[in-house]
């Protein structure tokens, strides 16, 4: 998240489509931020548990495969509470995160054996439906194809991420 990738995606949608109005009232704009960023972190964390636990390598040069169910439940209890410790939450705020992190889930395994996605086309994930509707739900496929390129950038920095912890904690090589 220190990336801004929110901030560069708001910003440049805004430069793109002369939707200048979002950023007016300061206020305003700061909240759309937060809303925005939460739904990265929302979104890059479950892509993160996806990679770490079913994309799996114990070895740079092993084939992809699942972690095993226990080890799998493992990770995700001590994802969750270093970052529950990270982001200095509350119970009630770490289980509104939890609660919107498992419906991602959800939504992403429900869509994953659809096509591939053409590259003009926006992805079918909750990240992009969300973040456009809360960006400019007036433009709602533009702001869904942007929304769709910050998803890119968040993937791309959950696997650095994801890949770096794993290594950190010895489970790939």
């Amino acid at each position: 998240m220190r990336e801004r990738i929110v901030p560069r995606f708001v910003d440049s949608y805004v430069e793109e489509h002369g939707r200048y109005g979002l950023q007016v009232h300061a206020g305003l704009y700061k909240e759309l931020l937060g809303l925005l960023q939460r739904e990265a972190l929302v979104a890059i964390c479950a892509h993160a548990l996806h990679v770490a636990t079913n994309e799996w390598q114990p070895s740079p040069k092993a084939k992809p495969r699942s972690m095993a169910r226990k080890d799998a439940a493992a990770f995700r209890r001590k994802f969750l509470a270093g970052l529950t410790r990270s982001q200095k939450w509350e119970m009630g705020e770490a289980l509104d995160f939890q609660r919107d992190l498992q419906l991602y889930e959800d939504l992403i395994a429900r869509n994953a054996n659809s096509r591939r996605r053409k590259a003009f086309e926006a992805a079918n994930h909750p990240f992009v439906d969300r973040c456009a509707f809360l960006l400019d739900a007036s433009f709602l496929e533009k702001a869904r194809l942007a929304a769709s390129r910050a998803l890119a950038e968040l993937e791309s920095l959950g696997d650095a991420v994801t890949a770096s912890a794993l290594q950190r904690s010895g489970r790939a090589g």
